[in-house]
């Protein structure tokens, strides 16, 4: 009665239970997936591994994917192409200093105009950027120089304050040979920094250099603004040429040949001698023959739903909006401009960082000009010799909304005025906020003395006096 047990155990059937029994042992296995196994991040060193992002890697990378992705170099110039298309100026209400900064600005060698683009696009790409500076001692004309990023070997940041930048160290050429450059700040190093720190840079002798950076933390070197970005990118990639393939496999087909209750033998036969039919041929058969084109069913429908996925999570990544790159959505031109606000507001940060080093720039070369020309250092105080950096709009304003806003509050105001229940100060700061929206820089201060000079001359008209 229970040969099916012994069976099921393995010992058979009329054998006696004291025999040697077989072992029993629980199926086992391991499922390999080819393409999973091989494959690998584009910003990793191993197989999926999380291995410290090297700054080399990182740099070859970010050129790689802004050289030949469409998608990865959209991210890096479009912000550029905001920043810079109206061009940039630097302005200083010296006449003498003015005319410093146009020299400086237009030398051949710096020529601003063209290498400011340039100079901005590889601070994004590579998060870090050197410019030695040479001086002309008698004349005091500034030139700048380049470091490739490849070559900076050491940041080297003050020991007492882990957030200042004191100098670069270049790596070593073949012949041994490196350099020492002294980051430029604003004032004495014996002023800002401690006698240590002076110390410090007094041993990098070979020049004076501007360092700027992105993407980075008080006391880290900064990083590319396509690291974050870089794995996904290169999967959409790989997605978009994979779906390229897909699509031209569900447009082959192959000819299905069925013979009516033929043996195999004469399958096999008629394999031999049948040929595909060529484009407006005639085939000829009996009903025992039938022929069928048949396509594969690849279930593509829904590809381009995820590939927007893709590019979104990408384009989001870097914030610009879907319908920057050809992809409408649910757009329309209301929320078109309200998805483009917070787009802009990154674009005006990294901008109030190229303007930031531009007035440092600026700032040295006039420094180093008037120290020439005069003999004397330049006091920090003559508001005179400051210089500012102008940027155009990045956009054009809507004021369409903001002229009616004006009339509204102006009569609001007049109204408030005549009325005794608001003051004339108030009136012309309730204007001045919503003409500053229209790009009209408002001086208060000057208003008022307007309008009580106006008010002045009324007087004097009304009482007959002598107009001065």
């Amino acid at each position: 009665m229970f040969d099916w047990l012994k069976g099921l155990m393995g010992v058979g059937a009329g054998a006696s239970t004291s025999s040697a029994e077989r072992p029993l042992r629980e199926a086992a296995g391991k499922t390999i997936d080819e393409e999973d196994h091989g494959w690998r991040r584009l910003s990793g060193d191993g197989r999926r591994d999380l291995s410290p992002m090297t700054q080399h890697r990182m740099r070859e990378i970010s050129y790689y994917l802004w050289r030949a992705n469409p998608l990865g170099n959209r991210c890096i110039e479009l912000p550029l192409a905001y920043m810079l298309a109206e061009g940039v100026k630097l302005t200083c209400d010296d006449p003498e200093a003015q005319g410093w900064l146009t020299a400086w600005w237009r030398d051949p060698i710096n020529a601003m105009d063209t290498q400011l683009p340039k100079m901005l696009r590889e601070l994004a790409l590579y998060g870090e950027q050197c410019w030695p500076v040479f001086v002309n001692e008698i004349s005091g004309h500034c030139r700048l120089g380049y470091l490739d990023p490849a070559d900076i070997a050491e940041v080297v940041r003050d020991p007492d304050n882990a957030r200042m930048v004191i100098g670069i160290v270049t790596a070593r050429d073949g012949k041994g040979r490196y350099r020492k450059y002294r980051t430029v700040v604003a004032g004495r190093d014996e002023e800002l920094f401690t006698e240590r720190t002076c110390a410090i840079r007094a041993e990098f002798s070979d020049g004076e250099c501007f360092y700027a950076s992105v993407n980075d933390l008080q006391n880290g070197n900064g990083h590319g603004d396509l690291l974050p970005l870089s794995d996904w990118i290169d999967s959409y990639d790989q997605y978009l040429w994979s779906d390229l393939e897909r699509i031209g496999d569900t447009r082959s087909y192959v000819w299905d040949v069925t013979l009516a209750g033929a043996t195999p033998e004469e399958v096999d036969a008629r394999a031999k001698r049948i040929t595909p039919p060529r484009p407006g041929s005639v085939r000829v058969h009996n009903d025992r023959e039938s022929w069928a084109a048949v396509s594969p069913d690849l279930r593509a429908a829904d590809t381009a739903q995820t590939g927007r996925l893709y590019r979104n999570h990408v384009l989001g990544g870097s914030t610009i909006p879907e319908h920057w790159f050809g992809g409408g959505g649910d757009v329309n031109r209301a929320t078109g401009d309200s998805m483009s606000d917070p787009t802009f507001k990154v674009f005006a940060m990294r901008q109030q960082c190229a303007a930031v080093l531009l007035v440092q720039m600026g700032t040295y070369v006039v420094t180093r000009r008037y120290a020439a020309q005069h003999g004397r250092s330049l006091d920090p105080e003559e508001s005179a010799w400051h210089v500012r950096c102008e940027f155009p709009e990045m956009v054009a304003r809507d004021i369409t909304r903001y002229a009616g806003a004006l009339q509204q509050v102006t009569s609001a105001a007049a109204s408030g005025i005549s009325e005794g229940v608001m003051s004339k100060d108030l009136g012309i700061r309730l204007i001045a906020a919503i003409a500053e929206r229209m790009g009209v820089s408002v001086d208060l201060d000057s208003e008022r003395d307007a309008l009580a000079a106006a008010a002045e001359k009324e007087a004097d008209l009304i009482a007959g006096r002598p107009q001065l």
